[in-house]
């Protein structure tokens, strides 16, 4: 009997890997770009008694039309710009991706950087071309125009920051492939409070220019909400393809109520900021380490042999970090915790360096 697996999954499925999350329980978890802050108590409090009326027998807002107006006004988002909320910004660029899905279609980034930007083109059945950032992780400018020259794609990504190398695109290149992409061009901001930086204010001189943010990086992960800020033509288009209630009403209250107080998001901010510049300086002053600056909430490293072993012994003085040796030979990064977690980091690093 033939295989219906094979037969009936595509085969660009099927040579695809589930996206991966290790298990953290007990380690000392600097992995995954999370806030390590919980909120205050008494700001953890107001949020449950806005809970308590929370309609969970009803339906959502399924245009969380006051939680678009609330970010409107918190993010400063230009007036002639449209708001459109996701279950994270996964689900936001799979809304773009499906949405320019044609036959033989093209999505370009430069690599490395986010994971998902292949995986789900590959999922929706486009073509993805990596285009390599040059040795100092700045955007190698004349091989994208090429590569847009040669694959007219219909979207470009680009992180801002970068992840995995944590650092910011140069104003004029970015600019530059703004110019001259075929298609749109996604600035993907996902570090936003750690950076500083952002395209939002110049969503009315690109006709092709989508920005994308998220509120995990932020404190708050576990709501999974991400938005897209772009000329309401095509933000009208993705919205076809958004499921219904997709942002649950959970979600919705909790965000309005963070935006409530953002005061303290800022403050959590900022300390992660000091803490990314002491790390980063602890780690420069190892002898063999590679270290990179950072604009965003993580820190990338290389070693001067293989990551893998030097991962594994973190592992064993239960501390979890990502393994970039499959990406980026010889690499790890590391995710700016509290003063506390980043001392633990710090001190297994030095032994597993000599083990």
């Amino acid at each position: 009997m033939p295989d219906p697996i094979g037969r009936l999954i595509r085969p660009e499925i099927r040579a695809l890997k589930a996206y991966h999350v290790p298990a953290a329980t007990g380690l000392v978890k600097l992995d995954a770009m999370e806030n390590p802050y919980a909120w205050p108590a008494p700001m953890k409090a107001a949020w449950l008694e806005a809970l308590r009326d929370a309609p969970l027998n009803r339906y959502p807002d399924p245009e969380a039309r006051e939680l678009k107006a609330r970010l409107r006004q918190a993010l400063a988002v230009p007036a002639g710009a449209e708001v459109l909320l996701g279950n994270g910004s996964d689900e936001l660029i799979q809304m773009i991706l499906l949405a320019v899905a044609r036959p033989q279609a093209v999505v370009l980034a430069p690599t490395p950087t986010f994971v998902m930007y292949e995986m789900i083109a590959t999922i929706a059945g486009l073509r993805f071309v990596g285009v390599p950032l040059a040795p100092d992780f700045t955007l190698d400018v004349p091989a994208l125009l090429r590569a847009m020259a040669e694959h007219q794609p219909a979207v470009v990504f680009l992180a801002y920051p970068n992840n995995p190398t944590g650092n910011l695109f140069s104003d004029s290149a970015m600019e530059t492939i703004l110019r001259e992409a075929p298609g749109l061009v996604v600035v993907d901001e996902a570090y936003h409070a750690f950076a500083g930086k952002s395209f939002l204010d110049r969503l009315d001189r690109f006709d092709n220019l989508l920005v994308m943010r998220t509120m995990s990086k932020q404190g708050l992960a576990g709501l999974r909400l991400g938005m897209l800020f772009g000329r309401p033509e095509w933000l009208s288009e993705f919205d076809k393809l958004r499921l219904p209630y997709n942002i649950n009403v959970l979600t919705q209250v909790s965000a309005a109520f963070a935006l409530d107080h953002l005061e303290e998001l800022d403050r959590q901010a900022t300390v992660i900021r000091t803490e990314r510049q002491r790390v980063f300086s602890a780690l420069s002053a190892m002898p063999g380490l590679k270290v990179w600056p950072s604009d965003a909430n993580f820190i990338l490293f290389r070693l001067p042999g293989a990551a893998t072993p030097v991962h594994e012994q973190l592992l064993g003085a239960r501390v979890l970090v990502k393994n970039l040796d499959g990406t980026l030979p010889g690499c790890l990064r590391v995710t700016i915790g509290t003063p506390e977690e980043n001392d633990i980091f710090l001190g297994a690093l030095k032994p597993a360096l000599t083990a």
